[in-house]
């Protein structure tokens, strides 16, 4: 499975941004889907997720405010994301597994297919 992460760019606090994945080489039915987050210096974070088999998890600091979702016809994962803001910044990757469970879906180790990231740069 080959990942394409796109959509980030520089944006000021309360904008909103939509990031996409897309999927080539195997359909993405089945698998659990992530984007997780990551600033130099810091360990990679959790930010949403589909388990393989349906439902959705968020992490706390993005409750309310990001929406995950998928379109199974484009193969594709998406990352709406609103009322940004500073401390959203950082490299945005998009991860798939078809082990994922969503129980397990905030472990990034549990991940075998990544995208190269794409930057979200927020300014205040």
């Amino acid at each position: 499975v080959q990942l394409q992460a796109s959509g980030g760019g520089l944006v000021q606090a309360g904008d909103s941004l939509r990031l996409s994945c897309t999927a080539s080489g195997r359909t993405l039915s089945g698998y659990g889907m992530a984007w997780f987050r990551q600033v130099p210096g810091k360990e990679r974070e959790f930010v949403a997720a589909f388990g393989r088999s349906g439902g959705i998890m968020y992490a706390d600091s993005v409750k309310g405010r990001f929406t995950i979702s998928r379109d199974k016809a484009k193969n594709a994962l998406y990352l709406q994301m609103n009322s940004l803001k500073p401390e959203d910044t950082a490299v945005y990757s998009c991860a798939v597994d078809p082990s994922i469970i969503l129980s397990s879906t905030r472990y990034s180790s549990r991940y075998r297919y990544w995208g190269q990231g794409t930057l979200v740069t927020v300014s205040s």
